[in-house]
């Protein structure tokens, strides 16, 4: 994230492109008991997190959304056999976890509204799941009943896993800012026309 445009960055979830979708996790809107477990997904996923704060103040955007459900835990004697078991902890939803979230607004533009998802992880425990891209079609949906005509986001020129995930649900690259995250690297401005994308999901 930049220093100096915290609320304007897109993140990848980093869930390839094939991941199929997890049928044992729910998709709500977040509420304050999430931020805590949102805060520590976002230290984990990126060098530039946002503060406690900055969720704190989106709590009310129509695309802040979380996805919990169980965790995937393997001891190293599954790691060897390829057993997996369920992690069974309590949470905001009883025996579950949050695994990933989303944060999508939308800006009044002259009777064209835009759609603008912020952020977006998934623990990475849970990566490969398929949450990263029900998260962002959740999200999706939730800024074409808010009336958003186009959705954009930003991301990173690098990050390939979340392009492509970006890519395959129809976004589209409109320019470059140079040097826009915090390290210097540049990020891509990728834009989708909301009605299309939602006549074809």
């Amino acid at each position: 994230m930049s220093d100096t445009s915290a609320d304007e960055e897109i993140r990848g979830s980093q869930d390839g492109p094939g991941s199929a979708e997890e049928p044992s996790v729910t998709v709500r809107p977040a509420d304050r008991a999430d931020l805590l477990d949102v805060l520590r997904i976002e230290r984990d996923a990126f060098s530039e997190p946002w503060p406690y704060a900055a969720f704190e103040s989106v709590l009310d955007a129509p695309a802040f959304l979380v996805a919990v459900g169980e965790v995937e835990q393997r001891s190293a004697s599954e790691e060897a056999s390829g057993e997996k078991r369920a992690a069974s902890r309590e949470g905001v939803d009883g025996p579950q976890a949050l695994l990933g979230y989303v944060v999508g607004d939308v800006m009044p533009n002259h009777g064209r509204d835009i759609g603008h998802i912020k952020d977006l992880a998934v623990r990475s425990d849970a990566r490969g799941r398929g949450i990263g891209r029900r998260l962002l079609r959740e999200a999706l949906f939730g800024l074409a009943l808010a009336g958003a005509a186009v959705a954009k986001l930003e991301v990173r020129e690098g990050n390939e896993a979340a392009r492509s995930l970006y890519r395959e649900e129809g976004f589209e690259p409109t320019r470059r800012v140079p040097r826009y995250y915090g390290d210097g690297e540049d990020a891509l401005i990728l834009v989708v026309d909301v009605d299309s994308w939602y006549s074809t999901a």
